[in-house]
């Protein structure tokens, strides 16, 4: 773990380094001006698509002299950021990237014969939301060359291709999917933990049968952001084939582990040289924070996001894919920051959490 916390102190650094220049000329002139919240933001490795566009949102708001300056950190990814903010000198300054079944997992199975290997520990804090950023499909869908191969159930000894075990969606979430919706284990199958970019060329190489590849999207189903790493499968000669994850299967993990995964299907084309149907899961991405979060900042952060974000659609992909509803679906009033809902109620927006199945908490 050591070179990702010299990263992460290395991202911390320049980050500061960045909102101290940059803040230099207005506090000169202002010297009487209260000095901006500093708010550390935990994301994932660098190239996952947050630590762009956070350093985009953390620019645009010290431009715009914002009481709030965030300070984005580059991570090992979400199950590094829900361990770290079991820490309790990060409950009250740091914002988080999670996901719902983070939070679910790490709250009630941590340290469980199930998830010990991805969690060793319960971390049993229920944190409280901000904002939704992305639906993340990586991990809950499959992609191979070999025609053969039609169903996950096709997969026992079939050499698998999966990311790593620190990350959420591309080596946890994918075994669940796996083991607890098609019976498909270490057991009876060669599963490879790997990095995104290893598990990609191997699957090209030959070296591996069958893995993953990603995918973001919104509510609507509207907008979808497609990685390079689909891209460079796309340039294979080789005709790609889609696998689909089924309802059932969501249905089984969400029965067992109280996760709130959604399933979703992507009409043909939406992938590219997806040629029929494809049905995935989808998890909710998130920025959380301690229920001991200042509320203050809580709420600059949101009126932030709400005025900036759509100038930056066309800037970044993440970014594309953002929406009011995106903000809000899986909020309610029991797992949302209270500073964040006094924003959403300011913007007129906190109805449509009505309208969305929220997150919740396994009991």
């Amino acid at each position: 773990m050591r070179p990702a916390v010299m990263t992460f102190r290395a991202w911390t650094l320049g980050a500061m380094i960045a909102a101290s220049t940059l803040l230099a000329a207005p506090q000169a002139a202002h010297a009487q001006a209260k000095p901006p919240i500093m708010v550390p933001v935990l994301l994932c490795p660098w190239g996952c698509g947050n630590t762009e566009t956070e350093t985009m949102l953390m620019n645009a708001m010290i431009r715009d002299g914002s009481p709030v300056t965030l300070l984005p950190q580059e991570t090992p990814g979400y199950m590094y950021n829900v361990r770290e903010m079991n820490n309790e000198k990060n409950w009250k300054t740091t914002v988080f990237g999670t996901e719902d079944a983070v939070l679910q997992l790490a709250m009630k199975w941590g340290g469980t014969p199930e998830m010990k290997e991805f969690i060793p520990a319960k971390l049993p804090v229920k944190f409280q939301l901000l904002y939704g950023d992305a639906w993340w499909g990586q991990g809950k869908f499959f992609v191979t060359f070999d025609p053969k191969i039609k169903t996950p159930a096709d997969f026992k000894g079939k050499r698998i291709g999966l990311g790593l075990r620190g990350q959420s969606d591309w080596g946890v979430f994918a075994r669940m999917i796996l083991e607890h919706g098609y019976g498909i284990t270490p057991d009876n199958a060669d599963i490879r933990h790997l990095t995104p970019a290893a598990l990609t060329q191997q699957l090209i190489d030959g070296a591996v049968d069958v893995a993953i590849t990603p995918f973001a999207t919104e509510p609507s189903l509207k907008e979808w952001m497609i990685p390079a790493l689909v891209r460079q499968l796309e340039a294979s000669p080789k005709p790609l084939l889609y696998i689909s994850v089924t309802k059932e299967a969501m249905d089984k993990v969400n029965a067992k582990f109280g996760t709130t995964f959604l399933h979703v299907n992507l009409p043909a084309g939406t992938l590219p040289k997806q040629t029929g149907v494809l049905g995935s899961g989808v998890v909710r991405g998130f920025k959380a924070v301690h229920p001991s979060f200042s509320e203050e900042a809580a709420y600059h952060i949101i009126m932030a996001v709400a005025k900036h974000a759509p100038k930056m659609r066309d800037l970044h992909p993440l970014w594309k894919i953002w929406s009011p509803d995106l903000m809000l679906h899986g909020l309610s009033d029991e797992n949302v920051h209270p500073g964040a809902k006094r924003a959403y109620v300011e913007l007129g927006w906190w109805d449509k959490t009505k309208q969305f199945p929220p997150m919740t908490y396994p009991q």
